[in-house]
């Protein structure tokens, strides 16, 4: 069998091996590895209880709103916490900027390469002045002597994309606009965050943010500019990647069963992205107590970190649901959310995906990814000017403070690449014990005691690329379909 390896694999967060092994045209088998240990949960043991939300944001820089809100909601279960409705609307609201920006990072400037030849580049007619600059810019490091010029957009591996020169201007247009349209939700986040990547404000029991009418109104205005951006660029962006690259729709499907924990309080506590487990076509209640994590292939014994341990090949656990990979991300959401009869997720398939001819129960694979994050993120700045609209400036933000010493709490809440859990047993406000599950340790675990692979080593076994299609090229292109977080997958 022929053996190819990404070591590490580039635009993605963290450190990634994978390798795979090709049965003629069809790959075989792939295992996943995530190479290196951070120890969060061991830092955790013996702290006072309240530091947990401060450091745990720290796991990541990318979705560190969400680390925040699952230790908040787990401390507040274990001491008996109470949250008020504008505490619960602020931290959505936080955590939706957060999900916003990912979405944009994770299409534009983590993914968008893998469809575009930016060498057409030189032969774009976009008026545009930002891309007339980069095209500019472009043309004159390749005339140069640099050994890597117009880097880090060249050189492209030759992917046999199609050279059209209108497609590559536009697409690394939106790819410049994206960078101030996440400067914008940066903004949002820290109105009432504080300050961004790591909020100041999300505490146990609320937001530490004040209702204040003119940064409300502020944050308006900005959600209303990266709404359009949007409905105007990132939805037909994604569509139009769906249209040239159909093939992608039937590539890297994973295990088909798909998971998500809910998210985002409402002012009464109940979350607006519903919780639950689809699988062979029907929905289950979510039930917490069928989690488990394996490390027969990880690099422990026990919770201790063992990096010599004998059939190990990667430093994530094994997450499993009633003994079974899942996905978790977007498209677990959207499926989950569909079935519990969300109607945002109807109208969303009516006003984008009826008319390009696709629907929402037959999105799956690279392309169905990606467009499952673009409906969300389309669903979700709707949904955050609601928010707005019940927010109390004469409400409280914070509950009143008067824990309990000692108990268990769970936090379970969604990140942008999917399903998040936070557990934490307190004795005497100290911390006994923390347990992270992230997103990217469900999708990217290494196989389970059983044989059983994770969900991305499910999704690249038995890829077949197209005549002329680089096999690492396809590979990549499943992988950053998750939106691997590799540094917050390692504890």
């Amino acid at each position: 069998m022929a053996t190819i390896v990404l070591d590490p694999v580039t635009r993605i967060e963290g450190h990634l091996r994978v390798e795979t092994r090709w049965d003629g045209p069809r790959l075989a088998e792939a295992r996943v590895a995530g190479e290196m240990f951070r120890g969060f949960e061991s830092i955790l043991r013996g702290r006072d209880a309240l530091d947990a939300p401060v450091i745990t944001q720290r796991i990541c820089g990318v979705c560190p709103v969400s680390h925040a809100v699952a230790s908040c909601r787990a401390l507040e279960q274990a001491l008996g916490i109470r949250v008020p409705p504008n505490g619960r609307l602020l931290r959505s609201l936080v955590l939706g900027a957060n999900f916003l920006q990912s979405h944009l990072l994770h299409f534009y400037h983590l993914s968008a390469l893998d469809f575009v030849d930016v060498g057409a580049l030189l032969k774009s007619d976009d008026p545009d002045p930002a891309v007339r600059a980069l095209r500019t810019w472009v043309e004159a490091e390749v005339r140069s002597n640099r050994v890597l010029p117009a880097a880090p957009f060249l050189p492209q591996w030759p992917a046999g994309l199609p050279s059209d020169g209108r497609w590559a201007g536009r697409a690394l247009g939106h790819y410049l606009k994206a960078l101030e349209v996440r400067q914008a939700t940066h903004r949002m986040a820290a109105r009432f965050g504080g300050r961004v990547p790591h909020t100041a404000t999300l505490v146990p029991g609320g937001v530490t943010a004040g209702v204040d009418p003119l940064g409300v109104e502020g944050f308006r205005s900005e959600l209303a500019s990266v709404r359009g951006f949007v409905e105007q660029v990132y939805l037909p962006d994604a569509l139009e990647v769906a249209a040239r690259f159909p093939h992608l729709a039937g590539q890297g499907v994973g295990p088909d069963r798909y998971l998500a924990f809910g998210a985002f309080e409402e002012a009464d506590g109940r979350p607006w992205l519903p919780a639950g487990v689809w699988a062979g076509d029907r929905l289950e209640p979510l039930d917490p107590g069928r989690i488990t994590e394996e490390t027969a292939h990880s690099r422990y014994r026990g919770a201790e970190p063992d990096p010599e341990k004998p059939g190990a090949y990667s430093w994530l656990k094994a997450p499993r649901y009633d003994g079974r990979p899942v996905e978790v991300g977007p498209l677990a959401r959207l499926r989950v959310a569909a079935a519990s009869g969300l109607p945002e997720v109807k109208e969303a398939g009516e006003r984008w995906l009826a008319p390009a001819g696709l629907r929402l129960s037959e999105l799956s694979g690279v392309t169905g990814r990606h467009l499952a994050r673009a409906l969300e993120a389309w669903m979700l700045a709707r949904r955050m000017e609601a928010w707005l609209d019940r927010l109390d400036p004469a409400g409280p933000t914070v509950g009143p403070y008067e824990p309990n010493a000692s108990g268990d709490g769970a936090g379970l809440v969604e990140a942008p690449r999917g399903a998040l859990g936070h557990w934490v047993s307190v004795r005497e406000l100290r911390i006994e014990a923390y347990q992270c599950i992230v997103p990217s340790t469900w999708n990217f675990s290494p196989r389970d005691g059983r044989g059983r692979p994770g969900a991305v080593e499910a999704a690249l076994e038995g890829l077949e690329p197209l005549e002329g299609e680089p096999r690492g090229l396809a590979v990549a292109r499943v992988v950053r379909s998750f939106d691997p977080c590799i540094a917050c997958a390692v504890h």
